[in-house]
């Protein structure tokens, strides 16, 4: 942690000789205010965590300080980790938490434009950046999902957490997470095949065909 309580998020050395250290490997060194290993932690999780706290408030600036307190709460609250979960279900609780009282501060609680493009290497970007075609038409539509099946779609095909870390990250049942996750897909293919059809009709008669995705 740097000076001010404020966070660090450059890493500062290794933790340890262990190539490539668990999640609660970390943590229990991060228990003993280890910030070696909260640095790993950080670097490991904070570009997906900030693509999906910028999705949910279409805001950078305040994405960053959502990020920034995510982890300052992680820190400051290390010693209540339980591990016999999973740090990611843990972390993602904590972001999800925070952005919903962000969202009901602003009273909109909505869940803006998705970028369904997973890169690690630079953060998500507004749509109005992004090309025409089949990623637009697919953003779209995840926009005009409900928020439930919205939320629990990004997490579970987005983001990739698994049905049991979804379920403990929004506190509803494993079986409703799936029929959520199940519905969002059905919803988003029956909005997209209309468009997927108008797309392929186009490319047939295009001297360059358009591949479908």
């Amino acid at each position: 942690m740097a000076p001010g309580g404020e966070l660090e998020l450059t890493q500062n050395g290794p933790v340890s000789d262990h190539p490539d250290p668990s999640d609660k490997e970390l943590m229990e060194k991060v228990r003993s205010a280890d910030t070696f290993a909260f640095t790993i932690l950080v670097d490991r999780y904070k570009l997906k965590l900030f693509n999906l706290i910028y999705r949910l408030l279409q805001n950078k600036e305040e994405a960053e300080d959502i990020l920034q307190e995510t982890f300052l709460r992680v820190y400051k609250e290390r010693e209540s980790y339980d591990p016999t979960y999973a740090f990611s279900t843990w972390v993602y609780t904590i972001a999800l938490n925070l952005c919903r009282n962000e969202l009901k501060r602003r009273k909109k609680f909505r869940f803006f434009g998705l970028d369904l493009i997973k890169d690690n290497r630079e953060y998500a970007v507004p749509a109005a950046k992004k090309s025409e075609g089949l990623s637009l038409m697919l953003e779209k539509a995840i926009h005009s999902l409900p928020v439930k099946y919205r939320t629990a779609f990004l997490l579970r095909d987005v983001e990739e957490l698994s049905y049991d870390e979804v379920s403990k990250s929004l506190g509803v049942p494993l079986g409703t997470v799936k029929s959520r996750v199940n519905r969002a897909r059905l919803l988003l293919r029956d909005k997209l095949r209309p468009k997927i059809r108008e797309c392929y009709e186009v490319s047939k008669s295009s001297p360059i065909p358009i591949q479908l995705l």
